[in-house]
């Protein structure tokens, strides 16, 4: 009996593992559509604002450097606090039995670049202070590699996203040297742009979507 009860609970360990097998693979396959177009937008806003508010109140941003990364620190903060918010909240919506999986798979596509732009920040901060200069084309291509990573998980137009953050950031560093890299236009407008880009791209694929259920 003994044995019978242990085989029953082995038998049941490994069919839930397959079912949360399934899952994950299920999640992996399908189209994310936990980012809202407004919130996009709206971090395509702040980008702007953030660029603003350097050009008037940061004069010389290259004499300042930490006010100059706490301002767009902050932003790139509150930008994804926002999204992950809606995230979570959109994706329970749509998503429904599936959301924790889709949300899950979500960040591991994304994080490795947050990750890489954190640590970059940091080491170029602490250590290769001259180098700073970099950041922004930096920032830039790394949010591309987050982008691309994403690609096969979001609407396949987004990849028009990617290669202009790719060209923004690659720009900025041929082109946008010493105290010119630290332009409040060298962050707020690829930003900007790309992050409206990203809602527009969004908001057409979910009515695409709408008209194609209709």
């Amino acid at each position: 009996m003994q044995c019978k009860v242990l085989d029953d609970v082995k038998d049941l360990d490994e069919a839930l593992t397959e079912i949360t097998a399934i899952r994950h693979q299920m999640a992996r396959s399908a189209e994310f559509r936990g980012y809202g177009p407004a919130t996009l937008a709206a971090t395509g806003v702040f980008a702007a604002v953030a660029a603003a508010a350097q050009a008037l109140w940061l004069e010389h941003p290259e004499s300042d450097v930490a006010s100059y990364l706490t301002l767009w620190v902050a932003t790139a903060a509150l930008s994804g606090t926002l999204i992950g918010v809606e995230m979570v909240a959109r994706s329970r919506r749509v998503h429904t039995g599936l959301a924790e999986e889709m949300i899950a798979t979500a960040v591991e596509q994304f994080l490795p670049a947050a990750a890489a732009g954190t640590l970059v920040t940091a080491v170029l901060f602490l250590f290769a202070p001259d180098n700073l200069w970099m950041l922004p084309g930096l920032w830039q291509i790394l949010f591309s590699l987050g982008v691309f990573a994403s690609c096969r998980f979001l609407p396949r137009s987004i990849f028009a996203v990617g290669v202009w953050y790719l060209t923004t950031g690659l720009a900025c560093l041929a082109f946008a040297s010493g105290a010119r890299a630290f332009s409040p236009w060298a962050m707020g407008l690829p930003y900007a742009v790309g992050q409206l880009l990203s809602a527009a791209l969004v908001l057409q694929d979910s009515t695409e979507e709408e008209d194609g259920e209709v």
